[in-house]
């Protein structure tokens, strides 16, 4: 690492990062409509792609949780495929193996704590798993990569360090560190897959589409997890949640996944296929 980023990595270790975030979101709330096209500009984000044109959000958080065109994203038709949830860039894909997921240049994490699971090595052992980052630019919304049931949802309250490159190379098993809120979705023959969206500094909020209950970075300090007695259904590519600011999100699966071979940060889109389920 650089001493730049050294630096930046010591700061942040010792920055309030969650009442941070919420000043944040507060701020992106407020009305701003010339600060929307400013943010729109800087970060490249896709102003054609918008459901409405860009003066009608008022503030910059309103953008960015933008839904976009209906059929910008068509969903892959393959009943073999594992739908790519979120655009961004792709960062990792394996196997899971002996529980240990790989972060960033030598730097690992478990997937036990990842789920915060003791359970998750054994369950998952055949399985697969993925890492995509929304960059500031991206679409925010995060779809189902599978059709099936939600069963539950677990929400792990961790802390917010930022998921940027300085952070991903210098912060030891930081996506299992970060505030979690994972969606458990039994896809029938598919198996379960785990839906993880990972918080990050300035990521004021998480939302779950299908349970307005659930609420994150809102002073919680112990695990919450949900069983719903009457599982909820969904369709792939159906929105499953949404990022008001930040961040990153991991796939976790029972099955095998077969991957295309892609450069690290290559980008991706929601809909695509992002991978094949195998035997």
């Amino acid at each position: 690492m650089s001493v730049r980023d050294k630096a930046f990595v010591a700061t942040m270790h010792i920055l309030p990062k969650k009442p941070l975030s919420r000043t944040v979101r507060r701020l992106a709330s407020l009305r701003a409509p010339s600060v929307v096209r400013r943010f729109a500009a800087r970060y490249g984000a896709s102003v054609e792609e918008a459901e409405l044109p860009i003066e009608s959000y008022g503030s910059v958080l309103e953008f960015f949780t933008r839904r976009l065109k209906p059929g910008a994203r068509p969903i892959a038709e393959d009943p073999d495929a594992l739908v790519c949830p979120v655009d961004g860039a792709f960062l990792a894909a394996g196997v899971v193996a002996t529980g240990r997921l790989y972060q960033a240049k030598g730097r690992e994490f478990t997937l036990n704590a990842l789920l915060a699971d003791e359970g998750a090595e054994t369950f998952f052992r055949a399985g697969s798993y993925a890492i995509v980052y929304l960059a500031p630019g991206d679409y925010h919304r995060i779809h189902a990569p599978v059709s099936g049931q939600i069963t539950g949802s677990t929400y792990i309250p961790g802390t917010l360090f930022p998921v940027n490159e300085a952070s991903m190379n210098g912060v030891d098993a930081l996506l299992a560190r970060n505030e979690r809120l994972i969606t458990h979705i039994d896809a029938g023959p598919l198996g379960r897959v785990d839906v993880v969206m990972v918080g990050a500094t300035c990521v004021g909020h998480m939302i779950a589409c299908y349970d307005p209950d659930v609420k994150t970075n809102a002073g919680a300090t112990a695990i919450a997890r949900r069983q719903y007695d009457e599982p909820k259904p969904i369709e792939r590519g159906a929105e499953l949640g949404v990022f008001e600011m930040g961040s990153t999100v991991v796939l976790v699966t029972e099955r095998p996944i077969a991957w295309p071979t892609r450069d690290a940060r290559s980008t991706v889109r929601m809909g695509t296929e992002l991978g094949r389920f195998t035997p």
